[in-house]
């Protein structure tokens, strides 16, 4: 080979393996059961706005102060919807994608066709899984644009009060709505990476997608019992609504950080282990 092909080599690989990331992207929005999820995660905002209208006032002070200022502002709504959806909805959602991305592939014999593909398992495995950091990030813009929306037609918009009570600006809250949409993200990303080692590990999507979905519920329930209340920091749960510190003036940052930390080490630990298994799986079908 020569000097010219070996340099050709890895742009044509990386070629490959855009191609591949277009392809894995455009099928996973274009199947039925995702494009439902998200009109799913879109109608929630939709419903909880329209529960908080009927029911909530402002300056009612009863219940949780973050869902309560719902009524006084619109911007709040896709904090509220976001609240809503995490501990469930949106794991669910997440762990379908992830769970399914390669025991799918496995079940219906069409994994053996993408190894044929010159990019090798390793690159296919990121494509995999930046396929399901992709659609996080749309569900997540899809919660918070729909809250958004669904906020400035039922209630009134201005000047966003923060939980610390002081104000800001309505550009600077949707500054802080952006940066709350780009921790949630992180959080399912988190979530997407384990989905991702377990089907991996087995060649049935639906074990795959419900051991994934099943894993969040649990460590909300361990986070919940005060006796484990040393491992609770270990749990990337229980991060998941430390994003209301971005809500206060100034922002903390700690629990924030923390948080990206655990998610990081999560996405590292079974991203190794996917790769480890995927790299010595033997596809024969």
């Amino acid at each position: 080979m020569s000097t010219a092909e070996l340099t050709l080599a890895p742009r044509r690989v990386a070629g490959i393996g855009l191609r591949l990331f277009r392809s894995e992207v455009g099928l996973t929005f274009r199947r039925r059961r995702n494009q439902a999820l998200l009109v799913l995660l879109g109608a929630v905002p939709v419903l909880v706005g329209i529960a908080l209208r009927l029911t909530a006032k402002p300056g009612n002070n009863d219940g949780p102060n973050l869902i309560n200022q719902v009524a006084g502002n619109g911007v709040f709504l896709s904090v509220g919807a976001l609240f809503f959806v995490l501990p469930l909805i949106l794991p669910l959602a997440i762990a379908v994608v992830s769970g399914d991305s390669i025991a799918g592939e496995a079940s219906t014999g069409t994994l053996r066709y993408l190894l044929a593909v010159p990019a090798g398992r390793t690159r296919l495995l990121m494509v995999k899984y930046a396929t399901s950091v992709t659609f996080c990030v749309a569900s997540v813009a899809t919660i918070a644009a729909t809250a958004l929306v669904t906020g400035f037609i039922l209630f009134p918009v201005g000047p966003v009060t923060l939980l610390s009570g002081s104000t800001v600006s309505l550009a600077a809250g949707l500054g802080r709505l952006g940066l709350i949409g780009l921790y949630v993200a992180a959080c399912v990303a988190c979530l997407a990476a384990i989905g991702l080692a377990i089907s991996t590990m087995t060649d049935s999507p639906i074990a795959a997608i419900t051991a994934t979905a099943v894993l969040p519920v649990t460590c909300e329930v361990i986070d919940a019992v005060p006796q484990l209340s040393a491992v609770h920091p270990y749990l990337f749960t229980h991060w998941w609504f430390s994003y209301d510190d971005l809500l206060r003036d100034p922002m903390v940052t700690q629990n924030v950080t923390r948080g990206l930390l655990t998610f990081l080490a999560y996405t590292l630990i079974f991203g190794s282990v996917a790769w480890a298994r995927f790299t010595t799986k033997d596809i024969t079908c």
